[in-house]
């Protein structure tokens, strides 16, 4: 799409010129890219995830390996009184049961994601929770048939699972205690009550907006749970030993653990065992989206391993982990505009689940700080949320949460055209701030882009709902979607690299999360050392400090600046030791000398060169600043080891500036659809996604996200939701036959387009695209748009026809 970039070079010219001042990372402005941005490089463990020799938790055994299993509650809220443990302790193959009066329930410290507290509580605020007691046997079945064994006595309690009948003052108590506050916890505005706690941010004059407005739209949204949905059941197996099976380690006892991918140090910590000592070889996390929260059997077995002398087993069947994504959320808008579809006031009222007790707030109030209303003009904003326990789920840390809030502003921006008979496009440019503030009228070029390539790429002409029918007599339906592309990644990295026997290595803990920020990040260290992708050596080693996990995508483009600075130290030092060489020629034969083998002698390529400053890297060698055809292999020009280290991050991201309040990369997302009025069937005929991440570092890795993103969004909106028994809380459908999800045979085709406005101000002016595509109403938008009335997801073919009076 150079044509289109082409037309607004001026702007986004401008856009590189401010943005860019403040950087000071090392060939931010490089033009030209070998390496960095070329499709189809091959994942470091590609080969391994495709032929399935990689390992994740739930495949690792150990030799004389004992198995654990929790209790988990069959009620939806319900207290343990006693239990009674002789009948299953009398078991054969029964090694252990531990219940939540065991002293060594409180040895856990908090240092992970357990409380600071007794471990295992004896109160279960969800149906399926791990509750009260552990067993450990010789095998699963005997940990079964000993669970079934316990005598319990139970308190059941009454249960929320309807979050609006959950927020009224004589609603049954969701949560029998109360969540510590975190640096996630809602600003407390108003005192908890019951079941409520109660959020709200105002900037300006609603009130006063809104009695002066032209027009008022109100509507109410409902953002559907959305399942996390892992392939992968989170698992772990633990063992200890003493410490003399390797003496590297030092002296005392060294904790194993596998499963906890991306969190030893967090296990390591509650059993007061240092990082050095805690030792884990996996690199596969499996499967998840923005759901980095461990599960109890990732963090019970080095416990159980101290008590029973033996690696210890515990793995989640996948119904134990139908954890939500993003919790249930009601949001009640009132919109005022003029008659061309200026915003002058929102008014968000939203009530949100809270969910089990435990569960990330980071779905709930947060998205106050950060949604689509600060990227509008309008002054006048207020949002209220009433964030009420139920039980119907847990969100774990970190959860999906702003990209759903997001659709409350696409939403919105529809409606406002519907009533003043506009394109969409038109409004949101119309309300779209500035890239510097919400008092900023100039366009955002990264916007201005993506709408153009979006337009050409849909032959986007829009119409007003229910006007267009399609020659096979289906309603023809579409809707557009804006977002910015946000760095979230606040983390710092801690580089190192080397040259050794003249190959370039780059040492990482991993692991592999599925967004193959190592690759990037060797792509960046092979395109600033003029090496190929492939001569970069990654070394895999859980001892390693660097990690390229930051929040996702927008974590590989924070991870790779920081190695691209790490990467130009090392070539410093490179050149440094090659003029030494130069110096201090090997002795002639060695290294490839001059005389090589026996060979005649050749030409000396760096005849004249006294400095660093007249070298360079490129084509694997080491060349002539003003000859890059003169240089030498740089295996045989450096025969010294070099290495280099950086500690750092990239300048602060817009996002963490100005949660929306400042802009620079952005997305458009567009959709069509047919529906069948006669069957309520839904086709999404495709999607066109346009996308600015700044500077894309590789290609397989963006376009794989946004397919995962369009696939799991047209879940949501299609065919899955939570379905609760009323009159036991109990979830009914966590399994994969009863809670469908896209399958291949369901993909709609997805056009991508893929812009570099170099905006960002990550590496090489990158700012990634982190899941800022995920959705849940673009494909309800375009039903509206097919057959002029509302239906609320998931839009199944039933609820299509009930909304059209015809079921």
């Amino acid at each position: 799409m150079s044509d289109i970039l082409e037309s607004y070079k001026p702007e986004i010219s401008k856009a590189h010129e401010s943005n860019m001042d403040h950087l000071v990372g090392a060939n931010d402005k490089r033009e030209n890219f070998r390496v960095v941005g070329k499709p189809n490089l091959p994942g470091k463990l590609s080969y391994a995830l495709a032929t399935g020799l990689a390992k994740f938790g739930i495949d690792y055994t150990a030799p004389n390996m004992l198995h654990a299993k929790f209790l988990r509650s069959p009620y939806a809220n319900a207290l343990v009184k006693s239990v009674d443990i002789t009948r299953a302790k009398a078991i054969p193959g029964v090694v252990d049961i531990v219940t939540w009066e065991d002293p060594d329930m409180y040895t856990i410290g908090g240092g992970g994601f357990g409380p600071p507290t007794a471990y295992l509580e004896n109160w279960a605020s969800q149906a399926g929770e791990e509750v009260a007691v552990i067993v450990v046997a010789e095998d699963e079945d005997i940990c079964e048939e000993a669970l079934r064994q316990l005598d319990i006595e139970w308190e059941v309690m009454p249960f929320v699972i309807d979050l609006k009948k959950g927020r009224e003052e004589d609603a049954p108590r969701a949560h029998i205690k109360e969540t510590a506050p975190s640096m996630f916890s809602p600003p407390a505005a108003v005192p908890k009550k019951g079941n409520v706690t109660y959020a709200d941010t105002t900037q300006g004059d609603v009130e006063k907006a809104l009695a002066e407005a032209k027009h008022v739209v109100e509507f109410e949204l409902k953002l559907p749970a959305f399942l996390s949905g892992m392939p992968n059941p989170p698992a772990s197996v633990a063992w200890w030993d003493d410490g003399s099976d390797d003496p590297y380690l030092g002296e005392g006892p060294n904790l194993h653990i596998e499963g906890a991918v991306q969190r030893r140090t967090n296990v390591g910590s509650m059993y007061g065992v240092s990082n050095e000592k805690t030792i884990q070889r996996g690199l596969f996390q499996g499967g998840r989206y923005c759901d980095w929260g461990l599960r109890k059997s990732q963090e019970i077995t080095p416990l159980l391993a101290r008590r029973t002398g033996r690696p210890v087993r515990c793995a989640n069947t996948r119904e134990d982990t139908y954890d939500f994504l993003m919790n249930e959320r009601y949001m009640y808008l009132k919109v005022g505009f003029d008659d061309t579809g200026l915003i002058s006031a929102v008014d968000d009222w939203s009530v949100a689940d809270n969910g089990s007790f435990g569960s990330s707030s980071f779905g709930a109030a947060n998205d106050q700080g950060y949604g689509p209303y600060y990227t509008l003009k309008c002054p006048n904003i207020r949002q209220r949320m009433d964030v009420v326990d139920t039980n119907r789920g847990k969100m774990f840390l970190s959860g999906q949460h702003c990209p759903f809030n997001w659709d409350s502003g696409t939403m919105m921006i529809y409606l406002v055209a519907e009533e003043l008979g506009m394109d969409p496009i038109d409004v949101a440019k119309l309300n779209l701030h500035g890239p510097a503030s919400q008092e900023d009228n100039s366009p955002v070029p990264s916007f201005e882009a993506c709408l153009e390539a979006g337009k050409k790429l849909m032959n986007w002409e829009y119409h007003k709902a229910g006007a267009k029918t399609l020659p096979d007599g289906r309603k023809h339906g579409m809707s557009f979607r804006y977002q910015i592309c946000p760095r979230h990644a606040f983390s710092g990295y801690d580089c190192k690299l080397e040259l050794r026997s003249g190959v370039v290595h780059m040492p990482t803990q991993g692991p592999c999360t599925g967004i193959f920020a190592v690759e990037c990040n060797a792509m960046v260290v092979a395109e600033e050392l003029g090496l190929e992708y492939a001569d970069v050596a990654i070394d895999f080693d859980y001892r390693e400090t660097f990690t390229p996990v930051g929040g996702g995508s927008d974590g590989s483009t924070a991870s790779s600046w920081a190695m691209k600075e790490c990467a130009n130290i090392l070539k410093q030092k490179i050149l440094e030791a090659a003029i030494d060489q130069i110096k201090n020629p090997p002795a002639a034969g060695m290294f490839g000398g001059f005389g090589g083998f026996g060979g005649p002698p050749q030409a000396d390529p760096f005849e004249g060169i006294t400095s660093a400053d007249e070298l360079d890297l490129a084509n694997g060698m080491v060349v002539r600043k003003d000859d890059h055809t003169q240089g030498k292999p740089l295996r045989s020009a450096v025969s010294a080891n070099v290495f280099a280290t950086f500690s750092g991050r990239p300048p602060a991201a817009i996002w963490s500036l100005g949660m929306g309040k400042m802009l620079d990369t952005m997305n458009a997302l567009f959709c069509e659809v047919a529906v069948d009025e006669e069957t309520g069937e839904v086709e999404i005929l495709r999607y066109g996604v346009v996308v600015d991440p700044g500077k894309v570092l590789r290609p397989t890795s963006l376009e794989s996200q946004i397919d995962q993103v369009m696939y799991f969004s047209q879940s949501c909106q299609l065919f899955g939701e939570f379905v609760y028994d009323e009159r036991t809380g109990i979830q009914l459908n966590n399994n994969m036959l009863d809670h469908k999800r896209t399958t291949m045979l369901d993909a709609p085709p997805i056009d991508r387009i893929l812009l570099e406005t170099r905006s960002g101000n990550a590496a090489y002016g990158a700012s990634g695209i982190s899941h800022s595509l995920a959705n849940t109403h673009t494909i309800i938008i375009a039903i509206h748009n097919a057959i002029g009335v509302w239906v609320d997801p998931p839009a199944t073919p039933d609820v299509v026809l009930k909304a059209l009076g015809k079921a």
